[in-house]
């Protein structure tokens, strides 16, 4: 039986992939890097992968007569879990396809920020990779840790390469603040665990022997620094300006077996409670999920490598379920999204996931309890 135009096409496009992978070991990383992006705009340009990757972010200021218009913008990109490109190529083409998305927007944006989990086992050559992918973005980059970065060297890597793990910046009359929210208790110098068992352990959705995520509480000094270090930097704001803070692990508490948990996520909210507006967004979770703490608003991210599924229990009532990803599309499940930060320090948050329709969820539904402007739940027709 002839085979039908389709099954030719795929059949093509294997044999094309399969010989461009042949090859890549024979080139640099810098060609690798090179050849790679440009496979990306071609694809794109082909309609041949997904329309989003990275996630831009919008803050506004309000107009006269109580309308509203762009003040900046700035674009985000997190939870990329990269191997080493010989191991696994379909998380490095999501990060390439990323930074070649931010390059095409015009206007540009005014600078972009990493959530998290660059690496997937911290490993020195997975980080470098991707600093090299994120080398190639035109705007300013801001880098946040996630726990894949840090635990096979304790973050000596990541520092090397990015500096600072938690610090803070203002934009445009907002005030930043970027976190190490993923350090743990040691229990690894008792049994005598090498970096890699320790890297693995920490790798894993339902760690065995793990401990909860902090940001201030253990961890020896270097938690207690950090806490110490958000106190003073929140004493020189003044309480009216709109705070948006970045962590990888939810500032709540939402599934310990799985650390979706930041244990000593209640003193870090007290730290925020006297400021009028505050937004909280986060990674790690790979899912979108919605929660209100009395002042505080929080919104969890894509990743652009994988869904993770919503957990048994825990799940904040104001979080809006997206269906289960189909394991037979790969983008599914994943994507990106804009954050509108408004006049008066309030956000509303625009999912646009890969293979289905877009949501949006706002700060009014979220400060209503659920009660108002209930986004729409896209409906997706393969299940």
């Amino acid at each position: 039986m002839p085979k039908m135009p389709s099954e030719r096409k795929e059949e093509q496009y294997l044999k094309e992939r399969d010989e461009f992978f042949k090859a890549l070991p024979k080139l640099n990383r810098r060609q690798f890097i090179k050849v790679a992006m440009a496979s990306a705009a071609v694809a794109l340009a082909k309609n041949q992968s997904p329309p989003h990757s990275f996630q831009l972010v919008e803050a506004v200021e309000a107009k006269q007569g109580g309308g509203t218009e762009v003040k900046f913008r700035f674009a985000y990109i997190s939870d990329t879990h990269l191997y080493e490109r010989k191991l696994n190529e379909r998380f490095v083409r999501a990060a390439l396809k990323a930074v070649q998305d931010v390059n095409a927007l015009d206007p540009q944006p005014d600078f972009v920020l990493f959530g998290g989990d660059l690496a997937q086992l911290g490993q020195p050559e997975e980080l470098k990779l991707g600093k090299e992918i994120l080398s190639e973005l035109k705007p300013k980059l801001y880098m946040m840790v996630g726990e894949h970065d840090w635990y096979l060297d304790l973050g000596e890597k990541w520092i090397e390469l990015f500096g600072k793990p938690y610090y803070s910046f203002d934009h445009k009359g907002v005030h930043f603040i970027v976190l190490n929210s993923v350090l743990v208790d040691d229990y690894w110098t008792e049994t005598k665990m090498t970096p890699m068992e320790r890297m693995k352990f920490m790798a894993q959705l339902d760690n065995p022997k793990g401990r909860p995520f902090t940001v201030g509480r253990g961890y020896g000094d270097v938690g207690k620094k950090q806490f110490e270090w958000l106190k003073q930097d929140l004493a020189k704001v003044s309480k009216d300006t709109p705070i948006v803070v970045f962590s990888h692990s939810p500032l709540y508490k939402y599934y310990k077996p799985w650390n979706f948990w930041t244990d000593d996520a209640e003193e870090v909210q007290a730290l925020l409670r006297p400021f009028k507006n505050v937004t909280v967004i986060h990674g790690h979770t790979h899912q979108p999920v919605f929660n209100r703490i009395g002042n505080i608003n929080f919104y969890g991210m894509l990743s652009t490598a994988w869904p993770w599924p919503y957990a048994p229990t825990g799940l904040p009532k104001l979080t809006i379920k997206m269906n289960r990803a189909d394991p037979f599309d790969q983008f599914d499940g994943t994507g990106d999204g804009t954050v509108e930060v408004l006049a008066n320090g309030k956000a509303n948050k625009i999912y646009n996931l890969w293979s289905r329709e877009p949501m949006k969820v706002t700060a009014r539904y979220l400060e209503s309890g659920g009660k108002e402007e209930v986004p729409p739940v896209p409906v997706d027709p393969s299940f």
